[in-house]
């Protein structure tokens, strides 16, 4: 099932490719239905939220009515940022499947601090796919910005 749900968080990746935008995408789901996806639209929209972590939460929040997201699950191709991962937290979203990770290395630290923090109020399982097909479409995107 995991597969599945990555593989349309890919495609939202790819639609972001074509778009010009950082080929990231994101699923949410909900009792093994997706309930909402996107991609990223920061450059089209000029919005520096427009993340497709972001814009899938919102999603899923309209959808099911209610901004609290527990027992939801997001599948997303690239290791949130720090926004984005205080907004997984912020949704009460419980587990976060990562397609790949990000070449920031400190990023991972911080992440895992704000999704797992002890002292926080909600803790998000993390699980790690290593998804090759995640970062293969991120390389080829940024190789061609070089």
């Amino acid at each position: 099932m995991n597969d599945k749900f990555l593989s349309c968080a890919l495609d939202e990746a790819k639609i972001a490719f074509n778009l010009n935008e950082v080929p990231v995408g994101a699923v949410i789901t909900k009792k093994n239905k997706i309930i909402a996806k996107s991609h990223n639209l920061k450059r089209s929209t000029n919005n520096i939220t427009n993340h497709a972590e972001i814009i899938s939460i919102i999603e899923a929040s309209n959808y099911i009515g209610d901004w609290r997201l527990n027992d939801c699950e997001m599948f997303v191709t690239l290791e949130p940022c720090p926004m984005c991962a205080g907004a997984i937290v912020g949704a009460r979203i419980k587990k976060i499947y990562i397609g790949c990770e990000s070449n920031n290395k400190s990023n991972k630290e911080i992440i895992h601090n704000i999704l797992q923090n002890k002292d926080s109020d909600h803790f998000v399982e993390i699980e790690y796919l290593n998804n090759k097909e995640c970062s293969n479409i991120l390389t080829e995107f940024f190789s061609n910005k070089r």
